[in-house]
């Protein structure tokens, strides 16, 4: 079989009257040979200037049971230079001597021909072609809200301050309270795929100032159960969708996905006992800590054979003035939280849809209700019960390809020192 290929040079191995070219092509990897007297001189002759990581044009014979390594082997009978890399590589895209994580990012269009940004970023994709499949089976709208905000939508100073003209502006920390606009609007099953900013000065390897969500809300709900089972089943769906078409890849480099039977609820304030019994100890209000979201996986893991849990009933104390309290035990909130294999994935539960509880709410958590205006007056012309919550699509695919560091699975990051390119 004929066939015609473009792509990259990722190795030679020259062999005197024989040389074998490894060509990475659409994620696919192809060994074209290359024998004096098998080809013409003039392609012999070319493949005498190649270096790794060209890029070229070949024209040739498939081998489909080849011995080669790829597989997949071409005899070519047209081969064209298309752009000449220099010799000396910044970084070796084949991982045989392996990069550090700031050069892989100084050098990102070469780190990123690497089988393994490769799969990470096929199985990103991925990620969301699942989500988006399954909400909009269940009859739920893309929809696009603004990044750009003219007060901070949860208070606070992680906020980025942008110049709009001549006043200020700020990227927003989250498209929740936009959604919920839309759902008392009438588009009362939304979700929305886009970017978030924190201006946080976290330097751990699970913190972006950037990041992107699946973000969904659902109007006429019951309670926060209704958002659990939601993203319950959004989440069982995706780990479904990929385990049937990526698991070879996944696996491949590290990855597994595991799709749980039971997916428990844990809540406050019998959190508290559970991580007692791990030696943390917490007091009412107080919020647990990265280490107990660990400690939270692992009995999770032992005692229901599952990486995935929902946290629900935070302290009010903890959680944005938006959250719906239990109207008898106002100092819970029904606030959720999904944690994956011990990390936190979203926050979420159900909105505080009264106007009266609202202004209660913001005035409890010390807020300024003129900058909340623009939000809460809405509340006074017939709302309904709301909800959702947003998975960090980063965070996701890290803890599914079990990697350690979240600047790996982002294209380009941006952190408090990374800015470029």
């Amino acid at each position: 079989m004929e066939v015609k290929k473009r792509g990259w040079i990722e190795e030679i191995r020259d062999k005197g009257k024989i040389k074998f070219l490894v060509l990475v092509s659409d994620g696919e990897k192809y060994q074209i040979t290359v024998k004096r007297g098998v080809v013409s001189d003039e392609i012999f002759s070319l493949t005498e200037k190649l270096t790794r990581q060209s890029t070229v044009y070949v024209e040739g014979d498939l081998l489909e049971n080849s011995i080669s390594k790829t597989g997949k082997e071409i005899i070519p009978k047209k081969l064209e230079i298309i752009n000449l890399a220099d010799p000396v590589l910044p970084l070796d895209p084949s991982e045989k001597t392996p990069a550090e994580m700031e050069t892989k990012l100084d050098w990102r269009p070469l780190s990123l021909r690497t089988e393994k940004s490769q799969i990470i970023f096929r199985v990103q994709s991925a990620i969301v072609k699942f989500a988006q499949e399954f909400l909009y089976k269940n009859g739920f709208l893309q929809v696009f809200t603004p990044g750009i905000i003219g007060v901070p939508s949860e208070g606070g100073a992680e906020v980025f301050e942008v110049k709009y003209f001549d006043r200020k502006a700020y990227l927003r920390q989250d498209p929740q309270l936009h959604r919920e606009l839309t759902v008392i609007g009438g588009l009362t099953r939304i979700f929305e795929i886009g970017p978030a900013w924190r201006a946080e000065l976290s330097h751990t390897p699970r913190h972006l100032t950037e990041h992107r969500v699946i973000a969904v809300e659902k109007g006429f709900i019951k309670d926060e159960y209704e958002i659990i089972d939601l993203e319950k089943n959004l989440m069982l769906h995706i780990l479904k969708r990929l385990s049937e078409e990526y698991s070879k890849e996944i696996e491949k480099i590290g990855g597994e996905v595991y799709i749980p039977k039971k997916v428990p609820i844990l809540e406050f304030p019998d959190v508290y006992d559970i991580l007692d019994s791990f030696g943390k100890h917490f007091e009412f209000p107080e919020d647990y800590d990265r280490e107990s979201e660990e400690l939270l996986g692992k009995y999770v893991k032992e005692n229901y054979d599952s990486d995935l849990f929902f946290v629900n009933k935070f302290p009010f104390a903890v959680k944005p003035f938006y959250v719906m309290r239990y109207d008898d035990k106002p100092e819970f909130a029904r606030s959720v939280d999904m944690i994956y294999k011990g990390m936190e994935m979203s926050s979420g539960g159900e909105r505080e849809h009264r106007y009266e509880w609202l202004v209660r709410n913001i005035k409890e958590k010390g807020l300024n209700i003129k900058n909340l205006e623009w939000f809460i007056n809405h509340f006074k012309y017939g709302t309904c019960p709301l909800g959702g919550f947003a998975i960090g699509i980063e965070r996701l695919t890290m803890k599914i390809l079990n990697i350690k560091n979240i600047k790996e699975v982002v294209l380009y990051p941006r952190t408090p020192e990374r800015l470029i390119p």
